[in-house]
């Protein structure tokens, strides 16, 4: 036990019944994968007990639904939140990366960003998942290993130790080494409705989507604008990170509403990928349409007109950019976009794109999302 006196009953703690019976992958193998067939049943058929089987880790097994979890990335995050696990929530990877903020406009959900322990602190230690002891890590072991230099005999004794990692890196689909199952945004998140057993909600959540996006595609014009998404390297910016618009979940506004990617067509290598930066100089050789100036936090319009427009307005290079002249440089959102991130995404990205079309308009219901986190949906 954890406080270093003996379990001396011989009975299975509760942290027991939540490890592993499946296993994270490491050189193409699974290791102690748990097999019902030697009982003729199935996880899920026994005493209460249930499995989730998601990539790269395998089959996870559950005799009791966690009750404390975190996720490394704001999109896992939401997705907790989204199914009603907003008081197991204890931590996140960098705060202002999870944009908690948004969710003020829903009413009776609320998640205190600055209360969530913070894992990267000058990098991330195994020391913080022993101190949280959290039920189950809604992160792909695989992010830790390859994005945050952790060994895998570390991943290993955390999931043993402490709780499993059920999770998959779905944000990007540009790192070489991510060479697994790539899961859409519903996927993954149909997946963590398993580990919740929350699939009722998931279910909600998956139609009030399709309503939306179906009503929004709808309405966007025939002629859509080609785009760079791109980060800036500093505020004000002189250069940038550039974002290529891909299958990941971090372009899911992006590609729902059928924009063409300017940087792709001109064989800019993305940010995550090993591509350098960008300055308005080769900005203005690619010249896109509209421009997408993705900032992490809590971005207000009078913050991005003041920092980032006016600027662009004013600088000598950048006022020749077609996107400038034409008042068609909009915010770009966040990385990290679960359900609930991804509706307000969309709509901002909808209001910026096609102000004609959209304007101010408020694109899905709030009451409605609230009430399908806070349970009080039809079924």
């Amino acid at each position: 036990m954890k406080d270093g006196t003996e379990n001396t009953t011989g009975a299975p703690t509760r942290r027991d019944t939540l490890k592993y019976g499946g296993a994270v992958v490491g050189g193409g193998l699974l290791a102690g994968c748990a097999d019902s067939s030697e009982e003729g049943m199935s996880p899920s058929e026994t005493d209460g007990s249930y499995s989730v089987t998601m990539e790269p880790v395998g089959t996870v097994e559950f005799d009791e639904i966690p009750e404390t979890w975190f996720p490394y990335t704001g999109d896992y995050a939401d997705m907790g939140v989204a199914l009603g696990q907003v008081n197991g929530l204890s931590a996140i990877g960098v705060r202002a990366r999870f944009a908690s903020h948004l969710y003020e406009e829903l009413p009776g959900v609320s998640v205190d960003g600055s209360e969530l322990t913070e894992l990267y602190q000058d990098g991330t230690g195994k020391e913080i998942f022993y101190e949280l002891e959290a039920d189950v890590h809604l992160i792909d072991p695989n992010f830790m290993v390859n994005r945050l230099q952790w060994e895998q005999a570390d991943v290993d004794e955390i999931r043993d130790l402490v709780a499993p990692f059920v999770g998959n890196t779905i944000f990007s689909r540009v790192y070489d080494w991510h060479d697994y199952a790539d899961y859409t945004l519903y996927e993954a998140f149909e997946k963590v409705a398993q580990v919740f057993q929350e699939q009722a909600r998931y279910e909600a959540f998956a139609e009030y989507h399709d309503e939306v996006l179906a009503d929004v595609r709808e309405r966007v014009p025939n002629e859509t604008p080609t785009i760079a998404v791109l980060y800036p390297e500093g505020i004000p910016p002189e250069s940038f990170y550039p974002y290529l618009i891909g299958s990941g979940t971090q372009s899911k506004h992006w590609n729902d509403l059928n924009v063409e990617d300017s940087l792709a067509r001109n064989e800019i290598v993305d940010t995550q990928a090993g591509g350098g930066t960008i300055d308005y100089e080769t900005l203005l050789e690619i010249d896109p349409d509209a421009i997408a100036i993705r900032i992490q936090g809590e971005i207000t319009p009078e913050y991005f007109d003041a920092e980032i427009v006016s600027h662009l307005q004013n600088h000598n290079v950048a006022s020749e950019l077609r996107a400038v002249q034409n008042d068609r440089v909009i915010y770009g959102g966040v990385t990290y976009q679960g359900p609930i991130i991804h509706l307000f995404q969309l709509e901002r990205a909808a209001r910026g794109l096609y102000p004609d079309e959209f304007g101010g308009e408020q694109l899905f219901d709030r009451q409605r999302v609230a009430d399908i986190v806070n349970g009080a949906f039809q079924q």
